[in-house]
């Protein structure tokens, strides 16, 4: 599949802000045999005083833009034509969930893709005792850990409801989990959660999702947004595994990755730091358009 791609980010703050340094993870990654970008650009209005480009430790590239001038508003553009490969179907080879602490033990590797920098808490995700009970009540024995990860993305699906108004940005997993209720970040966080409270290493994919509309409807510009769901480590022969959890299916030709990180603090759009004393508001718009 061959997308175009195309985000705007706007934050309009209540008085003019005197500076400040941001992180801007918006442009769709390049991964082998996966997904390809052809052509990419990122702007903002107004003109930062510095930018620079950069990789993080799991290997996301990122934009560094400061500011020094004052400024009442910040508008970030992304652009891009991104080709997305058809991932094979495989065999299920992970292991039960007893085999896989000696599988992970046999793991040596400490680099981006190394299972152990996702497992147990993270600095959004702490442990959560009401989600490891919903998690433990799904696992049996003669399950193996990705059928234990489709069985938790199925019951996520299923318990929880779709809701763009019930939380925000910095709702907790055991939030999310007592609401029952979110949108696909909360989805993704509750199941990472679960699984690693079974010792499963599972990380949050941030990236974009194109939608298709009703029969008869015309695609709305600017209707989409940013999606998350969640890579699952299957052992050594298997590897990774990705499941969305909000649509209840395998990560596909429709999702287009960004990055991954351990929790949405590793891969967000737009972090930083920036010098205020009143408050801001933030529009988020996308288009992902398939190519003929």
């Amino acid at each position: 599949m061959l997308y175009d791609i195309s985000l705007k980010i706007t934050y309009d703050y209540e008085v003019p802000v005197s500076g400040g340094r941001h992180l801007v993870r918006v442009m769709p990654a390049t991964l082998q045999g996966r997904q390809r970008l052809i052509v990419g650009s990122l702007s903002c209005q107004p003109m930062p005083a510095e930018r620079a480009e950069s990789i993080d430790f799991f290997a996301n590239p990122f934009t560094s833009i400061l500011f020094r001038s004052s400024h009442a508003d910040l508008t970030i553009r992304m652009q891009a034509r991104v080709q997305v490969e058809p991932q094979p179907l495989t065999a299920d080879f992970s292991p039960h969930l007893a085999g896989l602490p000696a599988e992970l033990a046999a793991c040596w590797s400490v680099d981006a893709e190394a299972p152990h920098h996702f497992t147990g808490p993270s600095p959004l995700l702490p442990e959560v005792p009401e989600i490891a009970a919903y998690a433990q009540d799904i696992v049996t024995d003669a399950m193996t850990v990705r059928q234990i990860a489709i069985a938790v993305c199925e019951r996520i699906h299923r318990d929880f409801t779709y809701d763009g108004e019930a939380t925000t940005v910095n709702t907790t997993p055991g939030e999310a989990y007592k609401l029952k209720r979110g949108v696909c970040q909360d989805f993704a966080h509750v199941m990472i959660v679960a699984l690693r409270s079974l010792g499963i290493p599972a990380g949050y994919v941030s990236g974009f999702l194109r939608t298709i509309p009703p029969p008869g409807k015309e695609r709305l510009e600017g209707a989409d947004a940013m999606h998350a769901w969640v890579r699952i480590w299957c052992g050594t022969t298997s590897g990774w595994f990705e499941l969305d959890p909000t649509n209840n299916i395998p990560a596909g030709t429709d999702h287009i990755v960004v990055g991954h990180g351990r929790d949405y603090g590793d891969v967000a759009p737009v972090i930083g730091v920036l010098k205020s004393y009143g408050s801001q508001t933030t529009k988020q718009a996308v288009d992902v358009i398939p190519v003929p």
